[in-house]
């Protein structure tokens, strides 16, 4: 029998990929929608042949629903999944979980208590690179790490094709750091193996718009290693960049190139070795089925989503107080 989900809102840019998952997998359909904004639910509902729904909770009451993938507003994820986890739904949705981490523990607490299957968003985990890249760590080919450095931009804001509302807080609860760069952000803390001690980010307007469409943050931890984490939507021609640097070692990815390098005192020879990228993994949407399916938890995924509100949150109130930022000033993950 399908698993049978509802798809809450089209406000995402990924909303209509995430819709192709649970098309193209055979073991998921999608029967019915809610949008926040009515017009575009219907719209949507229309061209899958499925009801809308203007009643979220009336929605969220149905037998018929199994599960939920949210793609609403940041700043409803909240109220939105709170309700979902409690009416017994399993829950998929786009980064962030939550822009604080006091909605992201409300969020938590609400799914172990309704025991349902929670996995988020957060695709470059299972890129290829990502995969060769936890694995030259593992062989200890680079020491101890000194310093990551990760880059994501694209010319979203100079040449307008994100939508207007990316661009309002009130939706958003940020700009290029919260959306676009939750995945340098979560790469940094993945590879670094823990949480930093502290967070200090600065943010740009290239554009003038509400949000940031530039930003850097700075991640440090007590033994000395720092995290470069890079952001924009007003950069022409900026590859996806990761680079690593630690006592035994140096690793490049993306400089143009999608190749990666390492140098290594481990390994033999002088110069840089381009190392072979493995397969892809499974996309979060299909992990997510089957842990639905198997009665399993999304253990990683859900840790490092979590430390994601918690080190964005820290972000925001840098830049917004323009100082330091202890992660230990936040409060704790629940």
């Amino acid at each position: 029998m399908k698993i049978r989900l509802a798809k809450l809102s089209y406000w995402h840019v990924h909303a209509w990929e995430y819709t192709g998952y649970a098309q193209e997998h055979p073991d998921t359909e999608i029967v019915a929608v809610w949008d926040e904004i009515p017009s575009r639910g219907e719209e949507a509902a229309a061209k899958l042949g499925v009801p809308f729904h203007a009643d979220l909770d009336a929605l969220l009451a149905s037998p018929g629903i199994d599960g939920v993938i949210v793609d609403a507003p940041t700043t409803m994820h909240r109220d939105i999944m709170v309700k979902a986890a409690r009416a017994g739904k399993h829950i998929f949705t786009e980064k962030v979980v939550a822009p604080t981490t006091a909605e992201l523990n409300d969020i938590l607490d609400a799914v172990r208590k309704a025991g349902v299957k929670l996995t988020v968003s957060l695709p470059r985990l299972n890129d290829p690179y990502t995969v060769a890249v936890r694995d030259v760590l593992s062989r200890g080919l680079l020491g101890q790490l000194t310093e990551i450095r990760v880059r994501l931009a694209h010319d979203g804001s100079l040449a307008n094709w994100l939508p207007e509302h990316f661009y309002a807080p009130e939706e958003t609860a940020g700009g290029a750091l919260i959306d676009l760069g939750c995945h340098p952000m979560y790469l940094t803390r993945l590879f670094a193996g823990s949480m930093p001690e502290s967070v200090t980010a600065a943010y740009g307007y290239v554009t003038e718009r509400q949000v940031e469409d530039n930003a850097v943050a700075l991640l440090s931890w007590p033994d000395g290693a720092v995290g470069v984490v890079e952001a924009g939507f007003a950069s022409r021609h900026s590859p996806f960049q990761i680079e690593l640097f630690g006592t035994e070692g140096a690793l490049l990815f993306g400089t143009p190139d999608e190749r990666l390098l390492v140098r290594s005192t481990k390994l033999e020879g002088e110069g840089w070795s381009e190392l072979p990228l493995p397969e892809r993994l499974p996309n979060a949407f299909s992990q997510w089925v089957g842990h639905i399916q198997n009665g399993t938890e999304a253990e990683e995924n859900i840790a490092l989503a979590s430390d994601l509100t918690r080190l964005m949150e820290a972000a925001n109130r840098s830049a917004a107080e323009g100082r330091r930022v202890a992660i230990s000033e936040l409060p704790a993950r629940g």
